[in-house]
């Protein structure tokens, strides 16, 4: 004989979960769309950046350059097919994830690292990691250290509101050692304390250093230590409850990804427009279907990839081999080829 009082219990329960999943649909309903509306009446995307030379900074005629910034100016081209309707403004650390929240910026492309606290504590959401990076000790070479252990007692710089502030406190803690930090917080700061003696190292993200140490009068006298001290994701950060403008920045992002794995390129996109593979029809907008079904430009892609180029090319022409930082991809490579950029599939 069935119980129907555990019956009705359960059913009670599945009533409940069911109001608890439409209340929290229904609340983040209520901004989905809401930036993604305010950019189009505005004419522009507000983009938060830093100032590092190769992932963003502006040239003598004030236009900024860098990797971050053909990844705003890809997202000018997903919603206006204009790489020039975006507005980058510098944005230290202890300001930008503030400025965020309050609706100063529509999205940070300033080198934020993805983390928890930041996802559920402080609301905000994350785009795809664009550049995979670590912590790093930039040190005068004088000094013979080949490690950070071999810091113990020294004195090193930390930037605050980072995650490398904690980072190089965990870092000691963990191996027994000392050391006394110098919070500093503008950028131009950070650099003249290690020029001047004040600390005896810096630490920030590595590729953020290799930058920095372009800017010392001398930077054979300093070495960027090879060893990292942590994981730092890079990602596009936005405000928490917008499900719309969080995926126009997802595929925008994917869409170089997935061009580079394709072989499309700046130079052969076109040629690709006459290729009979349905998947790459989709991709590139010959086939509308996609694109009309998402919402987005059908030719988005094609558009970005016309303009910008692929991930590999973004990279190369910013921050890889022959260019002032000279990275390797390493882990900024498809993972076609050892790295770890992926793309969700575009059907």
């Amino acid at each position: 004989m069935l119980d129907f009082s555990k019956i009705n219990r359960r059913a009670g329960r599945i009533a409940a979960i069911a109001l608890m999943a439409a209340t929290a649909l229904s609340a983040g309903l209520a901004n989905a769309g809401e930036t993604l509306d305010k950019i189009k009446q505005r004419g522009l995307i507000k983009v938060g950046v830093g100032t590092t030379p190769g992932f963003f900074s502006p040239d003598s005629n004030g236009r900024w350059n860098g990797f971050f910034i053909d990844y705003g100016r890809a997202l000018a081209i997903t919603v206006f097919n204009d790489p020039e309707k975006v507005e980058f403004t510098n944005s230290s650390p202890q300001q930008r994830l503030p400025a965020l929240q309050s609706g100063e910026y529509d999205i940070l492309l300033s080198g934020v690292t993805q983390t928890i606290t930041r996802a559920f504590k402080l609301g905000f959401h994350f785009g795809p990691v664009i550049f995979y990076d670590g912590q790093g000790l930039l040190v005068r070479k004088d000094l013979g250290v080949t490690k950070g252990t071999e810091l113990d007692g020294a004195t090193i710089g930390v930037q605050s509101g980072t995650t490398g502030e904690l980072n190089i406190a965990d870092f000691f803690r963990k191996t027994g050692k000392k050391f006394t930090p110098v919070t500093i917080e503008e950028t131009g700061e950070f650099v003249k304390a290690l020029e001047s003696g004040r600390v005896d190292a810096l630490t920030q993200d590595s590729t953020d250093l290799a930058g920095k140490r372009t800017q010392l009068k001398n930077p054979d006298d300093y070495v960027l230590l090879p060893e990292r001290l942590s994981k730092e994701p890079l990602a596009p950060a936005i405000r928490g409850g917008d499900d719309q403008w969080l995926e126009i920045v997802n595929w925008t992002v994917y869409a170089t990804i997935q061009a580079e794995e394709y072989g499309i390129n700046k130079a052969n996109v076109d040629d690709f427009l006459k290729s009979e593979d349905p998947a790459i029809k989709r991709f590139l907008g010959v086939d509308p279907s996609l694109g009309e079904a998402i919402g987005l430009d059908p030719k988005f892609a094609y558009n970005i990839i016309k303009t910008l180029g692929n991930y590999g090319e973004i990279f190369d022409r910013n921050i890889g081999k022959g260019t002032t930082l000279n990275l390797e991809r390493g882990y900024n490579n498809l993972w076609t080829n050892g790295g770890l950029l992926y793309s969700p599939p575009f059907r």
